[in-house]
């Protein structure tokens, strides 16, 4: 019998698969969701639809085949198509199942998501729309009649950059990393008619709509946008209501705060949505608010918990559920499920908790199913039944079965700094886990990375995350942790970094990195095995500057890989798609405070880097374009540093979370390589 391969090998990339997008049935009986893989052979990733009975059997495979899915029966795949279906939302009646495919396109892998429609229990899928710009968004009229959508509208036809007309810009938000240029392609509100008909589109203007919510009686669509002369500078979404034959939308919300992910209770009275307060400064932890349906009355639900609600993405909506709105949120490094009193009438109660993260959820008479991760284990499908409050729920699916087989992934064990000083209000320590290495002996010595996330209002979490796994399959032990200035704890907690102009805050790169530095002292006293001659330290975004930072402050690690980084603020002010935005964090814009823009920036203490240094950066980076990479490149290598540049070209600040699996698999080719080098 063969030993299971301890973490993961860079190749594994291409054995990566989940589940997301559960969506129950109206009659409660069946829920359908997303499997998404990778394919090697073609360099991308691939999704179909499947169908589960919620008291069914666990699923062996991402690709089982089985009968239809009555009580009883296993998960059934639904679709087919060649490429990617996502999305999957059943009509109100339950007769059909609306999802997204690009199944049908002539770009290949680059072919638009389009609308299409299938019988609810499977059969021929029919498209309703057509356009070279992806579909998003889904939400079925309640009469069952029409589906409402998010589609950018493009003004040039042209398709030769040699050939396309100048872009005109006026406004600051003209691009943004993952969807490219949005000057002449702005986000609306569309409605496709099942039968086919026309598809309309309900608003315009240049402004970005989208996040369509229907009214219960199908007269109204309620939508987020960012509208007015100044949209593009506040960056402020407010909730809007149109009629669902068009016309001019009316707000509902006003402009203390941005509202997004409008849900309309089922007896239409009520709107739920995601509310993040803007008094002009940041970070603030988004919370789950209510206003009545013509936009009085609002209230906050979930400020006592004090605790970030934001969604993992724009499909994540909130479920109205007998009288209850169901969310997700961030505590400690995990996502749990809690519900709310719509009438704040009680506290938010825990519905589903532990070391784990949930990354897509749907709620309908007093039934939660999720999609969940933890360290060990891919996203898979739960279903927390008609409990009102559970640590756990019955699994579903089981398309990690097969890896779990051939890979025994490691299971990191969490500990916790001394607590940190009076400014965190007795948060107690820094959060932070330890990864063994591969062939771990109690008396053996281990060369040590310290992983540091991007953000850096975000936290590394108790899901699953390839990189960990594959470091230490490699030999080394890992240590990442969630140090002041990331989400998941108080908002006191996440704005300790803000600054330093105005008297905000001591800025980035003081008691984060304090933080870290304690997080490295702590486990070294508490592991003796840690071999404190050989550490390495890396990190994306702000992690980047983190490790950019890190390495001009001290010299205690022996290599370092600063990747998608901020090494010039004051450069990275003009040049990134929402960079500038970040003066709400600093206390102040650029040009007020370019002295102290300059002291926070990496590159500024270029010529007090010692370590060697490995640079990675994408060439279409948006976020932190290339310039930042190529900044510090030739600082280091003017002064005659060790550091090397690896860019990769196609790729944007995602790369090594939705890249092209080739190079997600080159990327840690490289990173294993340069560490090899130095901690071997």
């Amino acid at each position: 019998m063969e030993t299971r391969r301890y973490g993961m090998l860079p190749a594994d990339v291409y054995r990566l698969t989940g589940v997301t997008e559960p969506h129950i049935s109206p009659d409660g009986l069946r829920v359908a969701y997303q499997v998404w893989w990778v394919d090697e052979e073609e360099n991308s990733y691939r999704g179909a639809i499947w169908s589960a009975a919620l008291d069914g059997p666990v699923l062996d495979g991402p690709l089982l085949d089985g009968p239809a899915p009555d009580h009883g029966a296993p998960p059934r795949r639904l679709t087919w198509g060649e490429r990617r279906d996502a999305a999957p939302r059943w009509s109100p009646d339950g007769n059909w199942l609306a999802f997204t495919s690009s199944r049908d396109g002539h770009g290949g892998d680059k072919s638009p998501q389009q609308l299409y429609v299938m019988p609810a229990d499977g059969g021929e899928a029919r498209r309703l729309t057509d356009g070279k710009e992806d579909v998003s968004q889904l939400a079925w009229s309640p009469d069952s009649t029409r589906i409402a959508f998010t589609r950018r509208v493009p003004d040039d036809p042209e398709e030769d950059d040699r050939k396309r007309a100048p872009r005109r810009v006026r406004r600051l938000f003209y691009k943004f990393d993952g969807e490219g240029w949005l000057t002449g392609r702005r986000a609306h509100i569309f409605v496709a008619s099942l039968d086919g008909g026309d598809v309309r589109q309900l608003t315009k203007g240049d402004c970005e709509d989208g996040e369509p919510a229907w009214s219960p009686d199908g007269g109204q669509i309620a939508f987020s946008s960012m509208r007015g002369e100044r949209w593009d500078i506040e960056l402020r979404n407010r909730i809007y209501l149109v009629s669902a034959d068009g016309g001019e939308p009316v707000a509902l919300t006003g402009t203390d705060g941005s509202c997004t992910g409008a849900s309309f209770s089922p007896d239409g009275t009520r709107i739920a949505h995601y509310y993040l307060p803007d008094d002009g400064t940041e970070p603030r932890n988004t919370q789950i608010a209510v206003i009545n349906s013509g936009g009085s009355d609002p209230r906050l639900l979930t400020a006592k918990l004090d605790r970030e609600c934001r969604p993992v993405s724009d499909s994540m909506r909130l479920c109205w559920d007998n009288g209850r709105i169901v969310f997700t949120l961030e505590d400690h490094g995990s996502r749990h499920a809690y519900a709310v009193a719509a009438d704040g009438s009680a506290q938010p109660q825990l519905l589903v908790g532990g070391e784990l993260v949930i990354s897509a959820f749907d709620a309908r008479d007093g039934r939660l199913v999720y999609a969940a991760s933890t360290h060990t284990a891919f996203p898979e499908l739960y279903d927390a039944g008609a409990r009102s409050a559970a640590t756990g729920g019955r699994q579903l699916t089981g398309v990690g079965a097969a890896f779990a087989a051939d890979n025994e992934l490691a299971e990191p064990e969490r500990f916790t700094t001394e607590p940190v000083d009076a400014t965190a209000s007795g948060e107690g320590g820094v959060d932070a886990w330890l990864v063994r290495p591969a062939g771990f002996a109690p008396d053996g010595r281990y060369p040590v990375l310290l992983s540091i996330h991007g953000g850096p209002f975000t936290q590394y979490s108790t899901g699953f995350f390839d990189e960990f796994q594959m470091y230490a399959a490699a030999g080394y032990a890992v240590l990442f942790a969630n140090p002041r200035g990331g989400s998941g704890r108080s908002e006191e907690w996440g704005r300790a970094i803000r600054g330093p102009a105005n008297g905000a805050g001591p800025g980035w790169g003081t008691v984060d990195f304090e933080d870290l530095m304690s997080v490295v002292d702590t486990a070294l006293r508490r592991y003796p095995f840690l071999d404190a001659e050989r550490m390495g330290v890396l990190g994306g975004s702000y992690g980047g500057f983190m490790t950019s930072w890190v390495v001009s402050h001290t010299d205690r690690f022996k290599a370092a890989i600063t990747e998608r980084g901020v090494s010039n603020m004051v450069s990275l002010f003009g040049s990134s798609d929402i960079f500038w935005d970040f003066q709400r964090d600093f206390g102040g814009p650029m040009w007020e405070h370019a002295d102290a823009w300059r002291a926070m920036s990496p590159a500024s203490y270029a010529d007090r880097v010692q370590t060697p240094l490995l640079i990675i950066h994408s060439e279409q980076d948006l976020r932190c374009p290339i310039e930042q990479g190529e900044h510090l490149f030739t600082l280091l290598r003017l002064m005659g540093r060790e550091v090397e540049m690896l860019r990769f070209p196609a790729e944007g600040h995602e790369l090594s979370r939705s890249g092209s699996p080739r190079h997600r698999v080159q990327r840690f080719e490289a990173i294993l390589e340069w560490f090899g080098r130095y901690l071997a």
